[in-house]
C-alpha cells in the first residue's frame, strides 16, 4: 500500500475540511502546511503520494509556494493539488487556474477542483471589502454576459453557503488508484 500524506493550507476552513475527508478515506492524517517545514522532512520523504488541499485566493492556490520551493524533493512522488473555491466548476476557469499555478512545475503534479464555501461574516475585513467591491462591479454587468464565477459571486452575496461535498474528492481517489 502506498504511503500518503494529506496537507492543507486553508484560510477559512473549506480546504481543511476536504483534507480531513481525504485523510479519513485514505487512512492517514491531515496536517496543516504551516506545521511542515520542508519536503525533506521524514514523513514527506517516506511518502510516495502527497495531496495538498488549498484555497483559491485571487487566482492563486494557497500552498503553491511550498510546492514550488520543495518541487525537487517531490519529484519522484504523485503530487495532487486540490484547489478549493467558491465558484461552480467551469472548465475554462479551472484551465486558467492550472495554467497559472502549475506553470514551471514538474509533470508529476496535477490539479483537481472542488467547490468550497462562502461566508462573508468569517472573512477578514480586507477580504470582505475586496469581495464587496468585486460584487458591485459585477452587478453592473448584463447577467447574460456573466462568467459562472461572477454569477456565483452575486448569488452568494450576503449569505453563508457551503458546497463542500465528498464527491469532488472522487477524482483524486481515481487518479491515485492508477499506476
Amino acid at each position: 500500500m502506498s504511503e500518503t500524506i494529506v496537507l492543507y493550507s486553508s484560510r477559512y476552513g473549506a480546504a481543511r475540511q476536504y483534507a480531513r475527508m481525504a485523510a479519513e478515506e485514505l487512512g492517514c492524517v491531515a496536517r496543516d502546511l504551516k506545521d511542515v517545514r520542508s519536503g525533506a522532512s521524514g514523513d514527506i520523504v517516506e511518502a510516495d503520494r502527497i495531496i495538498l488541499c488549498g484555497g483559491i485566493y485571487a487566482g492563486g492556490l494557497s500552498g503553491i509556494s511550498w510546492i514550488r520551493k520543495n518541487s525537487a524533493a517531490l519529484a519522484d512522488k504523485k503530487v495532487v493539488l486540490f484547489a478549493v473555491g467558491a465558484s461552480p466548476w467551469d472548465e475554462r476557469a479551472v484551465g486558467q487556474l492550472r495554467e497559472r499555478n502549475l506553470k514551471g512545475l514538474p509533470g508529476n503534479i496535477v490539479l483537481f477542483y472542488g467547490r468550497g464555501a462562502w461566508d462573508e461574516s468569517a472573512m477578514s475585513f480586507k477580504d470582505r471589502t475586496l469581495c464587496r467591491m468585486l460584487q458591485k462591479a459585477v452587478a453592473k454587468k448584463d447577467p447574460a454576459t456573466c462568467e459562472p464565477w461572477e454569477a456565483a459571486l452575486l448569488e452568494a452575496a450576503g449569505r453563508s453557503c457551503s458546497w463542500i461535498d465528498r464527491k469532488y474528492l472522487e477524482q483524486v481517489y481515481e487518479y491515485l488508484s492508477t499506476p
